[in-house]
């Protein structure tokens, strides 16, 4: 089995690849999604943001209020390694686990984990190979402002919470290239995936 990390930066299209790589045969576990699982309502760390960032961040149905933490954490260094402290152990065991479900089932196959902080957190030294989704960053900031809503300081602290792209590109062992179209972007992934097949078969030799 390979266990590759696939990471970029925000809005450079990591969605867009691995919905590409779930099609070709790939297991896509995505951090976001143990992320939301980590924080439901009853879970212990939804309780644990709470005592530290207040009642404000808790939606009158129990939810947690993601954009409002967001605004909270994105201009608070300090807030946020807080957070981080608190959601990032769940979501790793969560990807853990599901690498061992993986590894039962399908001894040959490729798993992708979908890991925005790959790098910032040194979670690529838990995977066999790297991958990053790249644009420039003028189209990056024009993407998040868009897809967000968000006036340009507020997409810019976000950025900034996470590595330059250029700095990503420079440790992947691969680089997909999301400047031109979507559709490019998807030729590159259909490349690379038979690769990543043939080194998932060769790890059992």
């Amino acid at each position: 089995m390979l266990i590759v990390g696939l990471t970029g930066g925000i809005a450079t299209g990591k969605s867009l690849v691995a919905e590409k790589l779930a099609s070709l045969g790939a297991v896509v576990v995505d951090a976001d999604d143990a992320a939301r699982s980590a924080v439901a309502p009853g879970r212990p760390a939804l309780e644990e943001i709470r005592a530290r960032f207040g009642d404000k961040i808790i939606r009158p149905d129990g939810t947690l209020d993601r954009p409002a933490l967001a605004r909270l954490v994105f201009h608070d260094g300090s807030a946020r390694r807080d957070l981080e402290k608190i959601v990032h152990p769940r979501v790793f065991e969560r990807m853990a686990e599901a690498v061992s479900r993986a590894r039962q089932t399908n001894p040959e196959g490729v798993v992708v984990l979908v890991v925005p902080l790959l790098f910032e957190t040194g979670y690529e030294r838990s995977v066999d190979r790297t991958a990053v989704v790249v644009c420039r960053p003028d189209q990056q900031m024009e993407r998040v402002m868009r897809r967000d809503g968000l006036p340009r300081e507020e997409a810019l602290a976000r950025l900034s919470a996470q590595w330059p792209i250029e700095e990503k590109r420079r440790k992947a062992d691969d680089v997909i290239e999301n400047t031109a179209s979507p559709e490019e972007a998807l030729k590159q992934v259909e490349v690379l995936f038979p690769q990543w097949v043939l080194l998932a078969r060769r790890q059992l030799t």
